[in-house]
């Protein structure tokens, strides 16, 4: 991250880029840069999973205030809306991810106890009010997947054909591999780990080589449908590809 602040400054410094405050009405066209920034950000903190350096969490919060300033400036933008429920409902299950010895605890097995209800709150406000607006995007689809997972903590269950909805919309904005992989696993839940099975090999082979979560995912249906040479294949791949230790473990004991 220093060599790339470096190189930043060296490029502003030798084009004479002037540093300049944005007009209003040039905000838009720079609306959609802003947003992977701010998300991106939020990204990186989320990523610190086991919760040991404080500076993940410090960035994580920071994002989360940067999208309220950013919605300060322009309230009616349902993106920015979008993106602020999104990360509220991500942070909202911060303290559920690991369990007390640091094991990693997936989403569907999250004590629902432990998930912050005012940030859950707060994120569907901000979800109620981008959809009020009429223009769905992005960020405002993955707030939603997110609100329905949020919605075991009142109801106890899951609404899979409903995640599974959300995730047709999104592809059709953004069809990228963790998207693809994110709508084969809702699939699964929803149809069958069959069908699950056949949405994860319409991803295309060159795709699918170093990304971790779809062998993740592959391994799981595997199981699930009994294939299990296939599984412990699949599983292998995910377990290589896993940088987190926690994460690692999480899977050797699911392989068996």
């Amino acid at each position: 991250m220093g060599q790339r602040l470096v190189r930043a400054k060296t490029k502003i410094r030798d084009a004479g880029i002037q540093f300049e405050i944005p007009q209003e009405r040039e905000l838009p066209q720079r609306l959609d840069a802003v947003l992977e920034a701010i998300y991106a950000a939020f990204g990186i903190g989320w990523d610190d999973m086991a919760g040991v350096d404080q500076r993940g969490r410090d960035l994580a919060e920071e994002a989360i205030w940067l999208g309220r300033v950013l919605l300060q400036l322009m309230p009616r933008e349902a993106e920015v809306h979008g993106l602020l429920a999104l990360m509220l409902h991500c942070e909202a299950r911060r303290a559920a991810r690991r369990g007390p010895d640091g094991r990693f605890v997936p989403l569907s097995e999250q004590d629902c106890q432990k998930w912050s209800l005012p940030l859950i709150e707060e994120g569907e406000g901000h979800l109620a009010k981008a959809a009020s607006h009429g223009r769905t995007g992005r960020f405002q689809l993955e707030a939603a997947i997110q609100s329905v997972h949020a919605e075991r903590a009142r109801s106890g269950g899951i609404q899979w054909n409903a995640i599974m909805m959300f995730y047709a919309q999104l592809i059709r904005i953004s069809p990228t591999l963790g998207t693809r992989t994110g709508y084969a696993a809702a699939v699964a839940e929803a149809k069958g780990a069959e069908a699950g099975l056949a949405a994860l090999d319409a991803i295309g082979p060159e795709d699918i080589s170093a990304y971790q979560p779809y062998w993740a995912v592959r391994a799981h249906m595997l199981q699930r449908l009994g294939k299990t040479p296939e599984a412990l294949d699949a599983f292998d791949r995910a377990i290589g590809l896993t940088e987190d230790p926690a994460v690692r473990q999480f899977l050797l004991q699911r392989r068996g």
